[in-house]
């Protein structure tokens, strides 16, 4: 099969095409992108970075997953918070999105203690809030009957008292024993029991996502990837279009986006729908990355212009230095799930192993 294989790779040798350039180009990027030289600001001020990382082992009855995010503070000195857990999930097929879910409470929450315990200025996330906020509600399973019709003010309370007492971890699941939603430990209601986890998981998010919106002044969202194309409309991703045909050090026009009217939120959905956010692209240094930054609010040219500055104070080869050691500290390797299963003395077949014999 593998000689096939390459006889085909040979047929269609160059198949993947690189994006071409046309005299429409030039235009474009006359009117949508701008070569500046960027300033480090000499402001004092306390800055933020977070990220988060999942990974898994499957077997043949469930998973072993891990999850994790970790806050780094510089206020003249490097200083950290992180939160962790372990879990067995049973096999479902909106696993990825469950533990997404997961990850992203832990981020929230170490971000809004790095706020609250550190007086933080500026924090940034790695990822996109307003993709978070178009996508808030599951998508792998439908929202539980028993669940929609107990979604009232009772249990946005709920929620709320609990997280005002334990800033860490996830609350959800005492909520949904408190509810009785399912009945547990049987087996059979695993599936069931993870189904209601995912929504309760991303209400836990949509609350958390609230809180630090309150800080919203403070939030800067970083990312290195982006699917959007509303700057030039091509049928790439503008981020790429930008990599292709510009190297120098500069910034997009700035552009102003809100939520998708038709997103949909079980709580908040006022405040959310109100929100506009300040979308630009932006390349620290010469023959680098561009950047795709959101900020949470409206801002005017000239706030653009001070935050690009203070993002580039920490900035090396770049990319924000905070942003980076908060992923390479966080990442959760396919060994370290091997290192925490030894520890945790697992060792149940995945059915794989006959493959090797």
């Amino acid at each position: 099969m593998l000689n096939s294989l390459y006889e085909k790779a040979i047929a269609k040798r160059g198949f993947i095409h690189d994006i071409d350039s046309d005299s429409n180009v030039e235009s474009q990027l006359e009117y949508n992108w701008f070569d500046r030289h960027i300033d480090e600001s000499s402001d004092d001020f306390v800055i933020a970075a977070g990220d988060g990382s999942f990974n898994k082992k499957k077997f043949l009855t469930s998973n072993f997953c891990a999850v994790g995010a970790e806050s780094i503070i510089y206020d003249g000195e490097i200083k950290k918070i992180d939160d962790s857990d372990i879990f067995e999930i049973a096999n479902v097929s909106f696993l990825d999105e469950l533990l997404g879910n997961y990850m992203a409470i832990y981020e929230l929450k170490c971000a809004l203690r790095a706020i609250r315990e550190y007086d933080v200025d500026y924090y940034m996330f790695d990822g996109s809030i307003l993709g978070d906020l178009q996508n808030a509600f599951p998508r792998g399973s439908k929202l539980p009957s028993k669940l929609r019709d107990n979604l009232d003010d009772s249990v946005l309370n709920e929620f709320e008292r609990r997280l005002e007492i334990r800033n860490f971890g996830l609350v959800f699941p005492e909520i949904r024993d408190s509810l009785k939603l399912v009945e547990l430990p049987k087996k059979e209601n695993l599936n069931k029991i993870e189904e209601y986890n995912l929504h309760l998981a991303s209400i836990e998010k949509i609350i958390l996502l609230k809180e630090i919106l309150e800080y919203r002044k403070k939030i800067i969202s970083i990312s290195k990837t982006s699917s959007d194309n509303d700057l030039f409309h091509w049928n790439i991703p503008d981020i790429a279009f930008l990599d292709k045909f510009t190297k120098k050090q500069g910034m997009s026009i700035i552009k102003y986006r809100q939520v998708h009217p038709k997103a949909a939120f079980p709580y908040f959905n006022d405040f959310f729908k109100k929100l506009t956010f300040t979308v630009f692209y932006l390349r620290l240094q010469d023959n680098k990355n561009v950047l795709k930054v959101e900020l949470p609010y409206k801002a005017s040219k000239e706030e653009v212009f001070e935050i690009i500055k203070k993002i580039n104070v920490l900035s090396v080869q770049g990319y924000p230095y905070l942003l980076n050691r908060a992923h390479n500290d966080v990442v959760i390797t396919d060994r370290n799930i091997k290192e925490l299963l030894k520890i945790a003395k697992i060792y149940e077949t995945t059915n794989r192993e006959v493959m090797s014999w």
